[in-house]
């Protein structure tokens, strides 16, 4: 539930709610030899998986699971206050000795303290869910950390490669949350065609099978969210998780009413009355929701508006968006922190109708590299095959 374009990366859970969550190793068959790309050579992780910086999920337990599974997990951080995000990377790196990654929003009035932290505590990967300039981009490579913007379009990836960004991450329409219309399979090669850094696939993945696609279109590797949210890993109430696990293709769904801009979700009854309310009460909603944000994150009302202001500056909205845009975090968090399915909204790419299971992330990880291995010998067999003799397959 990548990656977008998106402000649905808006912090992890904190992971000091409930007993102590046991370190993230697991029993797992042997693990499948590491699929070498630029993207694990520019990281140092085995495998060419991503599991995307997802607010309210991506905490610590489940970002150092994925990182002992031999893929990358990136922490989640903008509804963390600075302190917050520095403990939540400590922790990490007291449970696994991988690569991981941070995700910023780069508009954010603290983004220079967030990246302080990201270079003091020698964070590997700095991700951001909107475009960071060229001087934080500098920063960040001066200091030795990999920079990873996710994009929604080409025009942006073009513009972040020529400021210096290591790598990109696009996102197609199929992915969760903020989402745009066009599709993985169309966007992602006029990115990789346009840009000559390594460029991650995100918006529609979930197995092996992903995996080749994305490498066989000229990505570097996969990026994951829902997939990862739906792990036994993920600090997600299990009410939630069965909702996800019972939704069909036709039960997700894409809605401005959250925040007003397209938006991919579960549909739920509270979706559907968001839907068919009126502009006031959409509004009242958000200045309630604000304030809520407000209080617990411990930011001032001048930090909001600055924020505010650059978001309107970077996404062109009107100020009733960036007002409704306040909605986002606190209604993320009733379900994925507190489970309320009735009250909150459950982001969710297309894939999340195919999902079945809830497996650990090494689990997960063995799986789709094995997959990824068996279709690679599959077309294999297939280019090997005498064309005089084997049947035409379409």
């Amino acid at each position: 539930m990548t990656t977008d374009d998106r402000r649905d990366n808006e912090g992890p859970p904190r992971d000091n709610e409930g007993p102590p969550a046991a370190p993230a190793t697991r029993t797992t068959p042997p693990d499948p030899p590491p699929l070498r790309t630029a993207l694990t050579d520019l990281v140092g992780v085995r495998h060419p998986i991503v599991q995307t910086g997802m607010g309210w999920v991506a905490g610590p337990r489940l970002v150092s699971a994925t990182a002992n599974a031999g893929a990358l997990g990136i922490l989640a951080s903008a509804t963390m206050t600075v302190p917050e995000l520095r403990a939540a990377v400590r922790e990490v790196g007291s449970r696994t000795d991988a690569p991981f990654g941070v995700n910023l929003r780069a508009d954010a009035g603290d983004a220079g303290e967030r990246v302080r932290v990201i270079i003091e505590e020698g964070v590997k990967v700095a991700s951001f869910a909107l475009a960071p300039s060229r001087e934080l981009i500098a920063r960040l490579k001066d200091a030795g950390v990999v920079v990873i913007p996710s994009v929604g379009a080409r025009r942006h990836a073009e513009k972040v490669a020529a400021w210096g960004a290591d790598a990109v991450l696009v996102q197609g329409g199929e992915g969760g949350g903020h989402t745009g219309e066009v599709a993985t399979s169309v966007l992602l090669p006029q990115v990789v065609d346009a840009v000559g850094i390594p460029v991650i696939a995100a918006g529609g993945f979930r197995d092996g099978r992903g995996l080749v696609a994305a490498l066989a279109f000229g990505a570097s590797g996969v990026a994951m969210g829902t997939r990862f949210l739906l792990t036994s890993d993920s600090t997600v109430p299990d009410a939630v998780k069965e909702r996800y696990l019972a939704a069909s293709v036709k039960d997700i769904t894409v809605t401005t009413k959250v925040d007003g801009l397209p938006h991919r979700m579960l549909r739920t009854d509270l979706v559907n009355s968001l839907e068919k309310s009126g502009r006031s009460a959409a509004l009242l909603r958000a200045v309630r929701h604000a304030a809520a944000f407000r209080k617990r994150s411990g930011m001032r009302w001048s930090q909001m508006v600055r924020d505010g202001l650059a978001m309107k500056h970077g996404k062109e909205l009107t100020w009733s968006q960036v007002l409704l845009a306040a909605n986002t975090p606190m209604m993320l968090r009733a379900a994925m922190v507190e489970g309320r399915t009735d009250l909150g909204v459950m982001a969710a790419g297309q894939i999340a109708g195919l999902i079945e299971d809830l497996p650990s992330c090494a689990q997960l990880v063995e799986r789709i590299m094995s997959e990824a291995y068996e279709t690679l010998d599959g077309l294999a067999g297939v280019r090997s095959r005498d064309p005089a003799t084997s049947p035409t397959v379409l």
